[in-house]
């Protein structure tokens, strides 16, 4: 599998690109940037997905968005800025394409192409940024979760993947037991099956009739942006 972004290049561009990049395995949970500190590499993701979080002192992080094989994780070195707004962590472990920040501001200079494509990925970063803010002020546990499943599965070459109801809580800046009786209900109603740590979707529509509709909206904003 290859990033959308990069197979989206033309042959002399993408040729160029991947020269400068190496592949890497990304485990779970594994910290890519710190929020507020200088990082040294970006990465396309060819596979899993990536937590986009934020930080409040005294609490835990919160995901803000979620980057998959459709974009890039430290979109900060466009700008040719190197500290991170964001923190990021690893949420489904995969496969990257990893670049040391200053080769890729070089390359941005030579390829209108990648400039263009990473032009569509801050505009989806934007989308979703927005969506989160909105969502969390004003949608339930449940349907939060639903979405939050949803971009997980998304991301997923399988029905099944490992996350827990704490690591779900993290994510959705909630309490455990605001997760746990939410993952109950999606349970209940047949959408998912949860057990010792694993998670498998089994009614995908259900979960989409179960998500608030900031789902809808992201895919509506990124499809747009990267189209």
């Amino acid at each position: 599998m290859e990033n959308h972004l990069i197979e989206s290049l033309p042959g002399e561009p993408r040729s160029r690109l991947l020269a400068l990049c190496e592949t890497v395995s990304l485990g779970r949970s594994q910290v890519l940037h710190q929020q507020g500190r200088p990082a040294q590499h970006a990465y396309f993701p060819c596979g899993g997905s990536i937590s986009l979080v934020g930080r409040c002192e005294g609490h835990a992080d919160l995901e803000v968005a979620r980057v998959g094989r459709e974009g890039m994780v430290g979109l900060q070195f466009a700008v040719g800025v190197a500290t991170s707004p964001l923190g990021a962590q690893v949420q489904q472990a995969g496969t990257a394409r990893r670049i040391a920040g200053g080769a890729l501001l070089q390359e941005l200079r030579a390829s209108p192409q990648l400039a263009r494509g990473l032009a569509g990925c801050f505009v989806a970063l934007l989308a979703q940024l927005g969506a989160a803010a909105a969502c969390v002020r004003f949608h339930l546990v449940e349907p939060r979760l639903a979405r939050w499943l949803l971009m997980s599965h998304d991301h997923c070459d399988t029905d099944s993947f490992p996350v827990t109801h704490q690591a779900m809580a993290s994510m959705l800046g909630v309490r455990r037991v605001g997760v746990t009786m939410a993952a109950g209900a999606l349970q209940h109603r047949g959408c998912i099956r949860y057990h010792r740590g694993e998670l498998t979707v089994i009614d995908r529509r259900g979960l989409e009739a179960a998500a608030c509709s900031c789902y809808a909206s992201d895919r509506h904003a990124c499809a747009g942006c990267m189209g």
